[in-house]
């Protein structure tokens, strides 16, 4: 008897259970997003070509929009616990899980395979080349300068990130004031990239030399103050490359260092005191207990500062244009498909960038899995 009951709340057990159970959970993760584009789709619709007040189109855009959605979710969750227990089982998840696939295939796996697509067509994407935009990413003077200072930015501002942001949350942590410095060095994290451009360029203005010349770079001011003479300093390669590194290790650091206190306060001070004890002073202490317990951490901050490193364009656009040899690989993606108008180079470029990441992500992704990194 009993056994007949599991059979029976098995769904029927057999190949038509497992039959009816895989093809209700194929629709119901196909139906519940294909439901969600269609409500969203004619409400788009409706608010394209509308002739109302715009008080009514922010309203109808709210309840279209999100109360559309959550009508939806709430419906298939109706007819899902309306079901057996078991298909209510197997069905319950996808309900949630199909529309967020949905998405990240349509806004993310699809954009993808069509950049894929037109990097390997000309410029009007009206021609199939090949692999030739390929080879001009990997043979053009402008790219292989790009990927010179991606190289830079990846390996001096990753290093200077995540080194200064580590000695100031153990600095920091040793001194009543900790607060303080924290919130100063952190501020800068709330200004936007471009913001910080702006204000480095200010910083690094050069107006040349002259009778009556008055410098209103704050740089150029000290070094005149001293008795120096005023510099174009983001003229002359390689060194205008590191002075707008600065920029990202200013911005970078208060992350870093936010990461880090919060892992290196979870060390057991018992642990500490024991090392203590035991004779070793605070340098090994701090490397042989300290830097090993927060290894996941330290893995997880570089890995994150290094994707930004690669996909950096903001600072690059606002303080150079990429010129006088400072270029990124975003940024000839961003001059090659905007002011080139050469859709399969911009593309190209692009897949590369995205390869260049990919490992990184993944690298990053196991360490999540493998380890408590926070």
């Amino acid at each position: 008897m009993q056994a007949a009951d599991d059979l029976q709340s098995d769904g029927g057990g057999g190949v038509l259970g497992w039959l009816g159970g895989t093809i209700g959970r194929i629709l119901v993760s196909l139906f519940v997003p294909i439901v969600t584009f269609v409500v969203l789709w004619q409400g788009f619709i409706f608010l394209r070509d509308t002739t109302a007040a715009k008080p009514v189109i922010v309203v109808v855009a709210i309840v279209w929009g999100v109360g559309g959605v959550a009508l939806l979710f709430a419906v298939s969750n109706w007819l899902i616990e309306n079901m057996p227990l078991v298909w209510r089982r197997r069905l319950l998840p996808f309900v949630f899980v199909g529309p967020g696939l949905a998405l990240l295939g349509w806004f993310l796996a699809l954009p993808t395979v069509r950049t894929l697509v037109l990097s390997l067509m000309d410029e009007t994407s009206s021609q199939f080349v090949g692999l030739s935009n390929y080879l001009f990413a990997f043979t053009d003077r402008v790219m292989l300068e790009s990927f010179r200072n991606n190289l830079q930015w990846m390996v001096f501002g990753t290093a200077f990130c995540v080194g200064m942001g580590l000695l100031i949350a153990v600095l920091s942590d040793r001194t009543r004031y900790e607060t303080v410095y924290k919130v100063i060095i952190f501020m800068p994290m709330a200004i936007s990239f471009v913001g910080a451009g702006v204000i480095w360029k200010f910083m690094y203005a050069y107006r040349g030399e002259g009778f009556g010349v008055t410098e209103i770079g704050l740089l150029n001011a000290v070094v005149v103050a001293l008795g120096g003479t005023s510099q174009a300093w983001l003229l002359h390669p390689p060194w205008n490359n590191y002075f707008l590194i600065v920029i990202m290790v200013w911005l970078q650091t208060g992350f870093a260092m936010v990461i880090f206190s919060s892992a290196i306060k979870g060390v057991p001070g018992d642990l500490l005191e024991a090392a203590r004890v035991d004779g070793a002073n605070e340098v090994q202490v701090f490397f042989k207990i300290t830097i090993p317990y927060i290894q996941g951490t330290l893995i997880t901050v570089t890995t994150t500062i290094v994707i930004f490193s690669l996909k950096l364009f903001d600072i690059v656009r606002v303080m150079t244009g990429g010129n006088n040899g400072t270029n990124v690989i975003a940024n000839e993606f961003y001059i090659q498909r905007f002011t080139y108008g050469h859709a399969g180079r911009a593309s190209a470029i692009a897949i590369l960038l995205l390869l260049a990441v990919i490992p990184v992500m993944i690298y990053n992704l196991r360490q999540f899995s493998e380890r408590r990194t926070f």
